[in-house]
């Protein structure tokens, strides 16, 4: 679906404005914002979590646990492994299908960046996956085979003084030249994606669903299967891991979103200002008398969309807590 530009963004003159100055910024002051709750409440959150001595190691086991255990207990790793492999080959396969089709102008869509972000969170979980099920495995057939040769006696304390084999510390133990993970880096880059990823999910189908597809008549604009999917497909899968995962959500996490669209919105400006083309959608044109409006609309969606997905999340650690008492492993 493509729109005429009502004026030719390649020229000064339409940039030199108090509707684009207004436009930048609704754009950046959030943007700067959301840097600044990075920088604040992600690191310290990280440096809460790093610990010291003892707390460190079970601390930063537990960080990494979350991005491969399931919530419950009783759920085995290797079930969202490949829910998470399952619904990035279906992905993969809606995405290229799009891109064989259409081309590759489809980038120049939030839904598409958005749809391949989905798909790239499932394919970097499936690795995560597979990579906590093989040690998690490799423990515990050395816990069998340390039974088997000491008379089944291997002490679990973890002191220095044990005799027995410090397996999780082996594994995870940051900053030491024999740790299999980089202090949980990957970790943490994992719950970045999933908080930017759930909130682009939500604004993105609210905004074609209830805004784009009853309301806005256009040119050439044709309803097909891959449409459909592109706009529920995504929000199915990503609703299922929640489910399933241990990942945190926290309130701060829309700083995520927030840079993702703000990143968008100036590539967007950027290509314009290169080429005089069609925009993507009609809210992004700065000449449209009303789009400074339009700007501040779109960044105030950013709060209830997330919010929309934390409220789920909060139901889930409710429902679970309850249900399943004893099983149920996530942090509030």
């Amino acid at each position: 679906m493509q729109l005429l530009v009502n004026g030719d963004p390649t020229t000064l003159s339409y940039w030199l404005n108090w509707r684009v100055f207004l436009c930048a910024v609704w754009v950046l002051t959030p943007m700067v914002i959301a840097s600044f709750l990075i920088w604040k409440y992600d690191r310290s959150d990280n440096l809460k979590k790093s610990g010291e001595g003892r707390n460190q190691d079970e601390n930063s086991s537990s960080l990494r646990n979350q991005s491969w255990k399931p919530c419950l207990k009783e759920v085995h790793p290797l079930f969202l492994m490949f829910f998470r492999m399952i619904a990035f080959c279906l992905l993969l396969v809606a995405v290229s299908f799009d891109v064989a089709i259409h081309g590759f102008e489809l980038f120049y869509y939030y839904t598409q960046w958005t749809f391949t972000l989905v798909t790239i969170y499932f394919g970097f979980g499936s690795l995560l996956s597979m990579h906590g099920c093989f040690h998690h495995l490799k423990i515990n057939n050395s816990r069998i085979s340390k039974d088997t040769e000491q008379g089944l006696y291997v002490p679990i304390a973890s002191e220095a003084d044990g005799n027995g084999v410090k397996l999780l510390e082996r594994f995870y133990h940051p900053g030491k030249s024999h740790a299999l993970l980089p202090a949980g880096f990957w970790d943490n880059l994992f719950q970045a994606l999933f908080q930017m990823t759930a909130g682009a999910v939500i604004i993105t189908d609210m905004v074609y669903w209830c805004v784009i597809f009853p309301f806005i008549v256009l040119r050439d604009y044709e309803m097909n299967f891959l449409t459909v999917v592109t706009h529920t497909l995504n929000a199915i899968l990503l609703l299922g891991d929640t489910a399933l995962n241990s990942l945190e959500f926290q309130w701060f996490g829309i700083s995520y979103f927030i840079m993702l669209t703000g990143i968008y919105v100036i590539f967007q400006w950027i290509v314009h200002a290169c080429v005089a083309m069609w925009w993507p959608y009609p809210f992004l044109d700065l000449s449209a008398p009303h789009a400074p409006l339009w700007y501040l609309v779109v960044a105030a969606m950013h709060v209830p969309c997330y919010g929309i997905f934390l409220l789920v999340f909060k139901v889930k650690h409710f429902l679970f807590s309850r249900w399943f008492p004893h099983s149920y492993q996530c942090r509030p």
